[in-house]
């Protein structure tokens, strides 16, 4: 069994902002078949800021608490600051991850990025 962080167990036991929002302003999808990892994410913007975010995801521990750290970390920032979190940066902030559980943190940032994206182009940016 992989080592994970007593901060990824943390968020996998307990995660943060699992739901979703009917009336979202994004909606991000993505999903890895190789793993069968699936994340939604939905979120609400006022002012350019990211002023709700939740999550729907199917998957393993690692992105269970991948998904909880990405919305905790996309709440409250504006747009472009929510543009430039990483992969890296959300393993980092849960204290590391195995390394084969690494392309968790990739889908994460993607799904969220891809809501940004809807997000804009609905307002045709």
């Amino acid at each position: 069994m992989p080592f994970y962080s007593e901060k990824v167990m943390e968020h996998f036991q307990n995660p943060r902002n699992v739901g979703e929002i009917k009336d979202a302003d994004g909606v991000g999808e993505v999903g890895n078949p190789v793993c069968g990892d699936m994340m939604t994410f939905y979120i609400k913007v006022k002012d350019d800021k990211i002023e709700d975010v939740k999550f729907k995801t199917f998957g393993c521990g690692a992105a269970i608490a991948v998904s909880s750290m990405v919305s905790e970390m996309a709440k409250g920032k504006t747009i472009d600051d929510v543009k430039k979190i990483t992969n890296d940066m959300v393993a980092k902030e849960l204290g590391g991850l195995p390394s084969h559980k690494m392309h968790c943190s990739n889908l994460g940032a993607d799904a969220l990025h891809k809501a940004i994206d809807a997000y804009l182009e609905k307002k045709g940016k």
